[in-house]
């Protein structure tokens, strides 16, 4: 296993945080959700087992919703860098972005013009896509070469005009791992007025985030893909909020951010996304005095862990030839490789690996634009996906199987 190092953190003291690798399964699902450290489990049911009531400031119980709700904030304000009052809790980014197309294109008239990307996860394009198509806007696309897995600037320049309204764009490709300019899109959307909404899913478990400094007015993301349980997170400047006005019922509140969130928050779950920054804040020794500050020098600490993995897996895929062809090739890429074995199935090959405990999925993981772009002879698609807790052992395990597979 790593050793501390100059990784600044000591990866098998962090697996012995996560119960569920005591399976001796090696994950390289982490972009589809990761593995849940000790400390998130004990948060939600510590939380669930209460005292807990609605919200409220009489009873313990009470109190314990109304905490529940407030750290969450603060968590996600500290992972995020936007203020607490702009972070907005969904059960998934789907469903955010669902809602957000629709409170937002409330103000979209015909011929206004909506900018997707065919980087993106489907979720980022299909919400707008039917936000448009309900108010007569049009739709414009940002492409991609597939040669480079990178967006074609010359798409970004001739899909913004005058009269685009809003811009979706990933800040990391779920499929590909790429990671492209997000703030030289959003300067160009807002050079024109527009508003830039962000997919921030897979981006998050990798980078520190800066909402602002991306350029990005709404940014979701999804704690279950950093070691968090399963919800969406919708960060955006709490002014922007202001302007937004969903369908909600009568009597509920319309004070932002409350407004966007439907219904009783599952207090155990903020809880659980809360542990789970907690928990990313304490990676590498040190760090900071504030929690974001902690947060940077963790996720720089990730990063360096992880890119250094990416080099070993990218080596050893290298070196079994032709039978291998690695998609992700963008030169500012997350350490997530989109793989495909030339006259062999690579859902054969997610399977073979299975009986070796490597789980290393085939698929199109819901990125339907992209994977389309590829135009792959295979209906699947294999990916290799690396969070904090993978370790060089698990790399060995997950090529010496690719081997043996090519070699049957």
């Amino acid at each position: 296993m790593t050793s501390p190092g100059s990784t600044g953190f000591d990866v098998a003291a962090l697996r012995a945080q996560f119960p569920s690798l005591a399976s001796g399964i090696a994950h390289f699902d982490g972009p589809g959700g990761t593995q849940t450290p000790r400390p998130v489990a004990d948060a939600i049911t510590a939380t669930l087992t209460g005292p807990l009531s609605n919200r409220g400031r009489g009873a313990a119980s009470e109190v314990n919703a109304e905490s529940a709700v407030a750290a969450f904030r603060q968590a996600y304000a500290d992972l995020l860098g936007v203020p607490a009052r702009g972070i907005v809790h969904g059960r998934s980014a789907t469903q955010l972005t669902f809602d957000f197309s629709r409170a937002i294109a409330k103000r979209w008239r015909p011929g206004d013009e909506v900018v997707v990307s065919r980087l993106d996860h489907d979720a980022n394009v299909r919400p707008w896509v039917r936000a448009a198509e309900a108010t007569g806007a049009v739709v414009r696309w940002i492409d991609i070469d597939p040669a480079t897995a990178e967006i074609d600037p010359a798409s970004v320049e001739a899909a913004i005009t005058e009269r685009t309204r809003l811009v979706a764009v990933t800040a990391a490709s779920n499929l590909l791992g790429t990671k492209p300019s997000v703030r030289t899109i959003a300067d160009a959307a807002h050079a024109v007025g527009a508003l830039v909404y962000v997919d921030g899913v897979h981006y998050t478990a990798h980078q520190f985030v800066d909402v602002p400094a991306l350029g990005a007015d709404l940014f979701v993301c999804s704690p279950y893909k950093f070691l968090g349980p399963h919800c969406g997170v919708l960060a955006a400047d709490p002014e922007l909020l202001e302007t937004l006005h969903p369908d909600k019922l009568v009597p509920s509140t319309d004070v932002v951010p409350e407004r966007f969130e439907l219904g009783t928050l599952p207090y155990e779950i903020l809880a659980g996304a809360t542990a789970a920054v907690d928990f990313l804040a304490g990676i590498a020794p040190g760090g900071g005095a504030t929690r974001r500050e902690r947060l940077r020098a963790s996720l720089h600490a990730v990063d360096e862990h992880e890119l250094r993995l990416r080099g070993l897996l990218e080596d050893g895929l290298a070196a079994l030839g032709a039978d291998v062809v690695v998609h992700s090739r963008a030169a500012d890429r997350t350490p997530t490789l989109l793989v495909t074995l030339p006259g062999r199935k690579t859902w054969d090959a997610y399977e073979f690996l299975l009986g070796r405990d490597v789980l290393a999925p085939a698929g199109s993981f819901y990125a339907y634009e992209p994977f389309r772009r590829l135009n792959l002879d295979d209906e699947h698609a294999l990916r290799l996906g690396l969070a904090p807790y993978n370790d060089d052992t698990e790399v060995a395990r997950v090529l010496d199987g690719l081997a043996a597979f090519l070699a049957r």
